[in-house]
């Protein structure tokens, strides 16, 4: 559908730099996971995420790129020791990359619901489930695992505080973040480690990709082994641990260092779209935009909106009638389609209605992240709740924010939204 309007979708700048990257790699022949484009990439974030916005060099991080920020995740968790029977603190309201990877590794996720600021990690909450599991479990947590949700910063100074006090380790998931920052510098540059990713509908993409922000040259060692297999140094392949096949390809590369050439320009679309949704609906009762707090700078990676519950859509009352087949939200893979129609745990009448008439319309909307704690997956896992991502969740929608959404575009949206209003 040509004059469909679509999510969040990256894309190639005008300018030609992928181009001129990937050709580079196909003249060298370095169509592998290492080379001179995986290697510029990595000085470039690190440039990038080093620097305060007055462009002085707050930290010296160092940067393995990956396949996926997943990968990160998974990297990052086993960087700080997590293994079986280990607990780690992770913010419910997110996507599950934030959360499977700690599964990976035979530990138990321990969800903490967020504050209603930033919709972030609550860090009352944070230092309310350390005490207590340290009391159930007679140890401390192994890792802190906050996320920037739709680019919004955390409340990472208190998340930060709180970790010291008790000596645990930060993971920063930036994922969706990148550029966002908090009191001028880059977030995914706080805790010990940060996760990026470089995923099809992110600020910037690979195409698919990842990158893991590590403290010093020496855990960036370590990563990078992990990330190539394990490999001992023999002239034969003797392994003594495991490893993983996690390293980003010289051709992903060569379109990050492109896109990195375009990436300050992204994010001032995105904050531009946003500042239009935000100056919209500040007219319309019932409908409020999420915006940032002060001292924080969101990429708004996606512009998100909450409905009242008195707020009444066209249609609402016909909404949930028939089971969803395939997957909402762009090439999703592979879905499971037949089940019952209602879940336990799922956005009001109205907030689907209006995800629908903008569907009719030839515009992509969703849900916001449903809780993880709210997932029958995780339904065993210790979770400290305050009500607050399962309210955002049954009122919350995401709006087309992506580089190629355009004026006129965002136009056509509010209008559409506002007219379905009762």
């Amino acid at each position: 559908m040509a004059n469909r309007i679509y999510l969040c979708l990256a894309h190639m700048s005008e300018a030609g730099w992928e181009q001129k990257y990937i050709q580079e790699a196909f003249d060298t022949n370095w169509v592998v996971p290492l080379g001179p484009n995986v290697n510029g990439f990595e000085e470039d974030l690190k440039q990038y995420v080093g620097r305060l916005t007055d462009g002085t060099m707050a930290t010296s991080k160092e940067i393995v790129a990956l396949s996926s920020g997943t990968a990160a995740v998974h990297l990052g968790l086993l960087a700080c020791g997590v293994g079986p029977g280990d607990e780690v603190l992770v913010q419910s309201f997110t996507f599950c990359a934030s959360t499977h990877p700690i599964k990976y590794l035979g530990a138990t996720p321990v969800m903490i619901d967020s504050e209603a600021e930033t919709w972030n990690m609550d860090p009352q909450l944070l230092e309310q489930a350390i005490k207590d599991r340290i009391a159930v479990t007679g140890r401390k947590p192994k890792a802190i695992l906050p996320v920037y949700l739709y680019g919004m910063p955390a409340k990472i100074d208190e998340i930060l505080a709180i970790a010291d006090r008790y000596d645990i380790p930060v993971l920063e998931d930036a994922a969706e973040g990148f550029g966002s920052r908090y009191k001028g510098r880059v977030v995914g540059t706080f805790g010990r480690y940060g996760i990026l990713s470089f995923n099809g509908n992110k600020i910037i993409t690979t195409s698919g990709g990842g990158a893991l922000i590590c403290p010093d040259a020496e855990a960036r060692d370590r990563i990078m082994w992990y990330a190539t297999q394990a490999r001992e140094a023999y002239p034969y392949y003797h392994h003594e641990a495991v490893g993983y096949n996690y390293r980003l390809s010289n051709i992903c590369a060569g379109i990050g260092r492109g896109q990195m050439c375009v990436l300050d320009e992204h994010i001032a679309h995105h904050r531009k779209i946003a500042a239009k949704y935000r100056e919209a609906f500040a007219a319309v009762k019932g409908i409020t935009f999420h915006d940032e707090p002060q001292e924080m700078e969101s990429n708004f990676w996606l512009s998100t909106i909450l409905l009242d519950e008195d707020l009444h859509v066209k249609g609402e009352e016909h909404v949930y009638e028939q089971p969803v087949r395939g997957a909402i939200g762009g090439a999703a893979g592979q879905v499971h389609s037949g089940g019952p129609i209602h879940t336990d745990c799922e956005p009001n009448r109205n907030v689907e209605a209006l995800r629908v008439a903008l569907d009719k319309a030839g515009i992509e909307s969703r849900p916001l992240w449903k809780p993880m704690h709210r997932q029958p997956v995780y339904h065993d896992a210790p979770a400290y709740v305050n009500g607050v991502s399962e309210g955002l969740f049954h009122r919350g929608l995401c709006l087309p924010s992506g580089p190629m959404v355009s004026d006129a575009d965002v136009e056509r949206i509010i209008e559409t939204i506002i007219s379905s209003i009762c």
